[in-house]
C-alpha cells in the first residue's frame, strides 16, 4: 500500500468517524443529559446514581437485562477500585459497555474491508427481517460497497411476495449498477435463490446477496421458508449461505427486540445490521440486542446515501455514544 492509499484510507475513516457522531447525535444528546442529571451534585457513585442510571438505561432502549448487567459492573467496578469519582464514570461505563457487546466471528470479521475470503467463491449473503426495517436499502448498500471494493456482485429478488419488493431491489441494483435475477411474482423463493447462485458462479461473481420475503404473522412457515432457501442454495454453492444478516430498525426500540427473538428462533442468524440510527434518540438497542442475543452487529444505517452503511466497530460506537474521544 503506497503513501497516499494510506491517506486515503485515513481521510475515509475520519469521515466515517464524523458520519458516525453525526448520525448518533440524536441518542448521544439524549445519553448525556440525563447521565448529567443522574450525577448532579454527586461525588461519588452511590445507590441514587445507580438507581438513577438504571432509568437512563431503560428509557434509551438499552433492555432490563442488559441493564441490570451494566449496572452490577459498575457496583463491582466501585467495589473493587474502593472511591470511584463521577468524573470517572463515562469511562467506566464505555469500557463496561464496551465489553458487553458480542465480538464479530471469525467469517464475518474477514470483510471489514468488504473483501471476499479466497476460500470460497461466491460468498452468499441471505438478509432477511421484516417489512420497513430497510432491508432492501440495506441490501442495496452492501452492494455498492462490495462493489466499491472492487467485488463483482449480483443480488437475487427472493421476496416473490410483494411487487414492491422485486421493484425496489431493481432500483438499487441500477443505483449499485450490479445484476438482479428475479423471476414473475409470487413465484417459489427458493427458485430464485437457486437461479441466482447458477447465474453468479456461470458469471464468476465474487459475491451473492439474496433478499428474503418480509413476513412474520407465521413463525413455523417463515421457519420452512428459510430453510428451503438454504438447502436449494446448497445444491449450487454446498455451504451457503455464509453469512445470515437479521436488519432491525433502530428506531423501534423494544420492537426491534421482538422481531429478533422471532427470527433467531426461525433461522441462524448470524450477524445483525442496525438501520435508521441518524433519526432516533434510541441508539442504545443495539447495545441491548448485541448483548441479548450474542449476535454481533455487523453493519449501522446511518442515513438515507447509497453509501451511508459502516462496518460496526463497537468500541467506537460506544465512545462516539458518550462523547468519549
Amino acid at each position: 500500500m503506497g503513501f497516499f492509499d494510506l491517506f486515503s484510507s485515513s481521510e475515509k475513516k475520519k469521515q466515517e468517524k464524523e458520519t458516525l457522531d453525526k448520525g448518533l447525535d440524536r441518542t448521544k444528546q439524549g445519553f448525556f443529559s440525563k447521565i448529567t442529571r443522574a450525577v448532579a451534585g454527586k461525588s461519588t457513585i452511590d445507590d441514587d446514581i445507580l438507581d438513577n442510571l438504571e432509568e437512563v438505561f431503560l428509557t434509551s432502549d438499552v433492555g432490563v437485562e442488559t441493564t441490570l448487567k451494566i449496572l452490577d459492573r459498575i457496583q463491582d467496578r466501585v467495589k473493587r477500585d474502593k472511591y470511584v469519582g463521577t468524573e470517572e464514570l463515562n469511562n467506566m461505563l464505555c469500557e463496561e459497555i464496551t465489553d458487553l457487546l458480542a465480538e464479530d466471528t471469525p467469517t464475518t470479521s474477514s470483510l471489514e474491508d468488504f473483501t471476499v475470503p479466497e476460500s470460497h467463491k461466491p460468498h452468499v449473503i441471505m438478509v432477511v427481517g421484516v417489512n420497513g426495517v430497510g432491508k432492501t436499502t440495506t441490501i442495496g448498500k452492501l452492494a455498492f460497497r462490495f462493489k466499491e471494493a472492487g467485488n463483482k456482485v449480483m443480488l437475487g429478488a427472493a421476496d416473490t411476495f410483494r411487487a414492491a419488493a422485486v421493484e425496489q431491489l431493481e432500483e438499487w441494483g441500477k443505483r449499485a449498477d450490479v445484476p438482479v435475477v428475479k423471476q414473475k411474482l409470487g413465484a417459489d423463493p427458493a427458485a430464485v435463490a437457486f437461479d441466482t447462485l447458477s447465474s453468479a458462479k456461470a458469471n464468476d461473481i465474487d459475491v451473492v446477496i439474496i433478499d428474503t420475503a418480509g413476513r412474520l404473522h407465521n413463525k413455523k412457515g417463515l421457519m420452512d421458508e428459510l430453510t428451503k432457501i438454504r438447502k436449494v442454495m446448497q445444491k449450487v454453492v454446498p455451504d451457503a449461505p455464509h453469512e445470515v444478516l437479521l436488519v432491525l430498525d433502530g428506531s423501534t426500540g423494544q420492537n426491534a427486540f421482538e422481531q429478533a427473538r422471532q427470527f433467531v428462533a426461525a433461522t441462524e442468524v448470524n450477524e445483525l445490521a442496525v438501520t435508521k440510527l441518524d433519526g432516533t434518540a434510541k441508539g442504545g438497542v443495539v447495545i441491548g440486542i448485541s448483548d441479548q442475543f450474542k449476535i454481533p452487529v455487523k453493519y449501522i444505517g446511518l442515513g438515507e446515501g447509497i453509501s451511508d452503511l459502516q462496518v460496526f466497530h463497537k468500541k467506537e460506537f460506544v465512545e462516539s455514544l458518550f462523547g468519549n474521544k
